[in-house]
């Protein structure tokens, strides 16, 4: 399986391409006047440090953020997402970068409610550091799938939960499917947001077909590759599946992916696909 601790791919390709439609998700939620909340089930640590030994291990924000970073054409869907990375970096320097909970944060409204939960006793130390005071932001340590089944539903009664596993472990595929069919149950009308990578078609195949079997509808897939469908070497690109996307999100997600797959595969390799694994 591949390992993905945050602060080794932190800023990378598959981190741009999340992030930006998590600012577009919490964005649009935020345009009715009704508070939301939003459940971060493996939030890492925050905040990276682009210059720590392990980012510089592979300078994989050298093929991500630092790409996107030097445009002059950047589209406004974009710019909230930019904003933020660049509200880390004062002076026009490159050296941190903000990961999903400091992203969420800086977009939630004075009612809105964010809950994050992480199993690494450091990350989740450091999440206590960085958040604590603040009222609007409760941390705790623990599994994220359990969290689906400890936070759901929430009494605000519309938001988003973000499951961003790290997928260290075999069976990840499966386990992201029985801990979304459980969460939905429990909050059918909610906003999910699955992130996973892309592994041999095979594997992916039957991902696709275990999500379709749960009947669950609704569900709107977002995937961006930098490599072609054999590449094996790294990671060649991730996903996003949607559940219940805001009104107008599909056709924004669209638009940022046709500007983000050239800006991120300046060769030209990988592709976008934006589809309905399963309509309404």
């Amino acid at each position: 399986m591949l390992a993905y601790r945050h602060q080794f791919h932190a800023g990378n390709f598959a981190d741009v391409f999340k992030h930006a439609l998590l600012t577009r998700l919490l964005i649009l939620l935020g345009r009715k006047d009704k508070p939301y909340f939003y459940l971060d089930t493996h939030a890492g640590s925050g905040r990276y440090d682009l210059q720590h030994p392990w980012a510089l291990k592979n300078a994989e924000h050298e093929e991500g953020i630092s790409r996107v970073w030097r445009r002059t054409d950047v589209p406004e869907l974009l710019q909230p997402y930019l904003e933020a990375v660049q509200a880390e970096n004062r002076g026009g320097a490159r050296r941190f970068y903000p990961g999903s909970p400091w992203i969420a944060r800086r977009l939630l409204r004075p009612a809105d409610r964010m809950v994050l939960t992480e199993l690494n006793r450091d990350d989740c130390n450091a999440l206590i550091t960085r958040f604590r005071g603040d009222r609007q932001v409760h941390v705790h340590y623990g599994d994220g799938y359990q969290a689906l089944k400890a936070f759901l539903p929430p009494i605000e009664r519309r938001g988003l939960v973000l499951v961003d596993s790290s997928f260290d472990r075999s069976g990840e595929y499966s386990r992201l499917t029985q801990g979304f069919v459980i969460a939905h149950r429990r909050w059918a009308s909610g906003v999910f947001a699955l992130w996973y990578p892309l592994m041999e078609p095979a594997v992916m195949h039957g991902f696709e077909r275990g999500l379709v079997e749960t009947g669950i509808r609704k569900l709107l897939q977002l995937e961006l590759s930098v490599f072609p469908d054999g590449w094996s070497v790294s990671l060649r690109g991730s996903g996003l599946l949607v559940a219940n996307p805001p009104f107008g999100f599909a056709d924004e997600a669209r638009l940022l992916m046709q500007w983000l797959w050239p800006a991120l595969s300046p060769a030209g390799e990988g592709g976008i696909r934006v589809r309905w694994l399963a309509p309404e």
